[in-house]
């Protein structure tokens, strides 16, 4: 596997530090929540806030394929975004403070702007493995003056 001088692994990677940090505060942020909320809110947004680290884990494992790579990173941006709006809820139910929910939608977005980063410059993690890219597709073709 290619060595990236900034991260030898997944757990190495700021963004999955802060999933990881994320994770823990919403799983300890929610042991409050009432109990009719445990298969609803509290299961959902446990979840996603787990499924974050998760697709950057599988996304560092896809590396060698590009597409697969990005792919990954979308679903844990997609988590972070799921993750906001069960936030929004909760704050809606009353079970967090502004605050709170401030301090986690902010840590929501920290992770989407790294992921954004990392997507752009997904060559970068990627390396080596670049050539592994599916072949293009070659729409027009010259037809050759002996084939008409």
């Amino acid at each position: 596997m290619l060595n990236l001088p900034h991260a030898s692994g997944f757990w190495e990677l700021r963004v999955y530090q802060v999933a990881r940090r994320l994770a823990q505060d919403v799983f300890r942020m929610t042991v409050p929540f009432p109990r009719d909320e445990m298969y609803s809110l509290t299961g959902q947004i446990r979840r996603s806030s787990r499924s974050i680290g998760a697709n950057i884990a599988e996304a560092w494992a896809k590396r060698r394929y590009e597409k697969h790579f990005l792919s990954k990173l979308t679903d844990a941006d997609g988590e972070q975004q799921e993750t906001q709006h069960w936030i929004e809820m909760a704050l809606d139910c009353g079970y967090w403070t502004v605050d709170e929910g401030s301090m986690l939608r902010e840590r929501c977005q920290e992770i989407g702007r790294m992921l954004g980063g990392m997507m752009a410059k997904s060559g970068l993690f990627c390396g080596e493995y670049r050539t592994m890219r599916e072949a293009t597709t070659e729409y027009f073709v010259e037809t050759v003056a002996s084939e008409q």
